[in-house]
């Protein structure tokens, strides 16, 4: 298989190209650098099956490929709202290029949602029968809503055009290759606490998130790309064990130092109070659920950041 994975360079998309090239396919990374890293791929460089192209998928796109991960947009609220107006285009322009991409090269498409699409959700765990609580109009919009754009194309080229898709929607995911300055709350609460800060904590904390180590998730995107065609999605990616806020600050506590010191600040705007996912589609379907437990994953994630702040 020929595979190209937009975002290649980012968090996910990184994991994602050594995992299609460890089982011996060919990966055409294409990422604009916005957000991704190089460093996050220069290692694949060994590989004689994986190629770099340091482009803009809102820009035209002509290549012959089997496969099309389409992971190309900043996720962290830092840097998708630095430039709104961008984030949507890459969402919107993006997938409208991709898709004819696919359309013209009978490339099968898997386009990386959002648990995002949910906003502030009234229904708890979320299910992909659920169409959500967004704000049209705030601040998260651009990302939020650009993601719900960007999955009604992919559904009208399935059925106007015939194209092959798969829609997932990502949930909380972490692990090494983060940005240290990316905003999530895991990458912040690492980075502060190896940087002796205190943690910086929105709301009271009694809010909730559901963490998936990106080993999982990755295992979870190449199986719905091989799932049978008309299993298109969207199915929800994510881990089902959902801890407090407050309940992470003691986790980390516990990794890295006892002593480190917390911070309130308030929420900002439409951050949702609660995120779980119901994952049950995907398990009965594919048969994919997560493994790895957070107190296991994060202290990998740990050992990452610790080395990337020493080679600064």
């Amino acid at each position: 298989m020929r595979n190209l994975v937009t975002g290649g360079a980012g968090f996910i998309g990184s994991h994602l190209c050594r995992a299609l090239l460890d089982k011996g396919e060919e990966v055409i990374c294409l990422d604009n650098l916005s957000s991704g890293q190089i460093r996050n791929v220069q290692v694949l460089e060994a590989y004689a099956r994986f190629s770099f192209i340091e482009s803009d998928i809102t820009d035209h796109i002509q290549i012959e490929v089997d496969r099309i991960y389409n992971l190309a947009c900043p996720a962290s609220p830092p840097f998708y709202q630095s430039d709104p107006i961008k984030t949507t285009k890459t969402s919107v322009l993006g997938s409208l290029n991709l898709l004819e991409l696919a359309a013209t090269s009978g490339a099968r498409i898997l386009q990386a949602s959002t648990s995002e699409i949910y906003g502030d959700p009234l229904e708890h765990p979320q299910s992909e029968t659920y169409w959500g609580n967004v704000n049209p109009i705030g601040i998260r919009s651009c990302y939020d809503e650009g993601k719900r754009v960007a999955e009604t194309l992919f559904f009208d080229y399935m059925r106007q055009e015939q194209v092959e898709i798969k829609v997932v929607r990502i949930f909380n995911t972490y692990g090494p290759n983060m940005r240290p300055d990316d905003g999530r709350v895991i990458s912040n609460f690492i980075t502060q606490a190896l940087t002796n800060q205190p943690l910086t904590v929105h709301g009271s904390g009694q809010q909730t998130r559901s963490f998936c180590y990106v080993d999982d998730l990755v295992k979870g995107l190449i199986s719905v790309m091989n799932s049978a065609a008309d299993l298109t999605g969207p199915f929800n990616l994510g881990n089902p064990n959902e801890f407090k806020i407050i309940e992470l600050v003691e986790l980390i506590r516990e990794l890295i130092g006892e002593g480190i010191q917390v911070t309130f600040r308030p929420l900002p705007q439409d951050d949702p109070k609660q995120r779980r996912p119901d994952i049950n589609l995907a398990f009965n379907t594919l048969g994919w659920q997560p493994v790895v437990a957070l107190e296991d994953g994060l202290p990998q994630t740990i050992a990452y950041f610790k080395e990337r702040i020493a080679s600064v």
